[in-house]
């Protein structure tokens, strides 16, 4: 679709945004780099349709080929996922999250969660979110010493709770989850069992982390993070039950039409995800988080749990004398992205937070290996641990745009965003 740029004002904005992304490395634990063509899916004609509904059960005409599109997506995230039924029109996980809640209880019901400033997120019963304003959240964490989470203190407090449903999943937790031992709790005090798998969904579509599906009365995710499509939400469940109440909470119940060029390029996003080549990106993701892991304890960095299993580590900042946001700021200044997070038992307030974390999707994603992982853990230790350093911060700013250069991400390839 050809066009002239008349706004200039967007365009420099979105020009600058493109040559960042291309000369920094991107360490935020929830971003990645989708595809040239799930990118140019979003920029289609599919924009300019309402579709109010489902597949032949439209409140509009003209859908016959959205609808084609739509059934497409839902197949491949079944097929992708071994799920018998899917919706891939939430806007995002957080939607997803509000749609399957809606699904599953009544407003006063009780949840059992992760702690957000344990891992959690904001929408697992924080509570300025809606899902602390309308469901009573109680929460798990994760132990002081390990910073893993002990499933027999999930079951004291299930046992003790009996919440109506229990949901498992994290957005800063680098342990690998046991989707079956919760399983195992939440048949015994007669909960149901709701997983949200946005991080890992791309680690779980690999092949590199358990599933939760088989587990699970209902599995939330976004299809961006490790899944590496558009930014937005999707859910899939095996009961047609739940499958009816998961349409009608997300239409009518939470959003009104479905984004069809969004929904496109996720379905374009599951069929890359189908592949030998994400497979291999999948383990090299969770290969390349061990490789950074280790070594940053390895320069004397205090890690979360002491390592990971999956695609993110939190780095505790405290020894190094410096706050979380102070970190971001410093490996942001020579090129490398992160954000600052809470830690577990953290004293300080997130703003300001006692870790930083980082993650390895979209570093792989750009080809970086085993040995760029070793060379950015000993920059980002220099950094942290000698942040007065200026002629040093200059030599890594220069190198990791080196290493940025020798894996772009659109320059020079087909259908490169411009």
């Amino acid at each position: 679709m050809e066009f002239q740029r008349t706004d200039d004002a967007i365009w420099s904005a979105i020009d600058a945004e493109t040559n960042r992304q291309e000369d920094q490395l991107e360490l935020i634990a929830s971003e990645n780099n989708a595809s040239a063509e799930v990118i140019a899916a979003m920029g289609t004609s599919l924009t300019n349709k309402y579709a109010e509904g489902y597949p032949n059960r439209r409140y509009y005409g003209g859908c016959e080929h959205v609808d084609v599109v739509e059934d497409i997506a839902r197949g491949r995230l079944k097929e992708l996922f071994g799920a018998g039924h899917a919706n891939v029109q939430p806007h995002s996980g957080t939607q997803a999250n509000v749609a399957a809640l809606m699904a599953m209880l009544k407003a006063g019901d009780s949840v059992l969660a992760m702690d957000l400033n344990h891992g959690g997120h904001l929408s697992h019963g924080h509570p300025k979110n809606f899902s602390g304003e309308f469901y009573d959240f109680h929460s798990y964490g994760v132990e002081e010493e390990s910073g893993r989470i002990d499933m027999d203190r999930v079951r004291e407090k299930a046992v003790k709770i009996r919440p109506k449903m229990i949901l498992a999943g994290a957005s800063a937790y680098s342990r690998a989850i046991d989707f079956e031992a919760f399983r195992s709790v939440a048949d015994e005090v007669g909960a149901l069992l709701l997983v949200d798998m946005a991080h890992i969904a791309g680690l779980v579509a690999g092949g590199v982390h358990q599933s939760p599906v088989p587990f699970a009365d209902i599995v939330t995710m976004t299809t961006h993070k490790t899944l590496r499509g558009p930014r937005g939400g999707a859910i899939v469940c095996n009961d047609v039950e739940w499958l009816k109440k998961l349409n009608t909470s997300v239409f009518p119940g939470g959003q009104g039409g479905p984004l069809m060029h969004v929904i496109a390029a996720k379905a374009i996003a599951f069929r890359e995800a189908m592949t030998d080549d994400f497979k291999t990106y999948a383990k090299n993701v969770v290969s390349n988080a061990g490789i950074l892991a280790d070594t940053l304890v390895g320069r004397g960095m205090r890690l979360v749990s002491g390592g990971t299993d999956n695609h993110l580590m939190l780095v505790d900042v405290t020894a190094q004398g410096l706050t979380g946001n102070v970190a971001e700021d410093l490996l942001h200044s020579v090129g490398l992205t992160c954000n600052k997070n809470l830690i577990p038992y953290d004293k300080q307030p997130p703003m300001k937070a006692s870790g930083v974390r980082i993650g390895t999707a979209a570093i792989t994603t750009r080809g970086l290996d085993g040995n760029d992982m070793r060379t950015l853990g000993n920059w980002i230790a220099d950094i942290l641990h000698t942040p007065e350093d200026q002629a040093l911060a200059k030599r890594i700013r220069v190198e990791a745009g080196e290493m940025a250069a020798s894996h772009p991400l659109y320059k020079g390839k087909t259908a490169a965003p411009r």
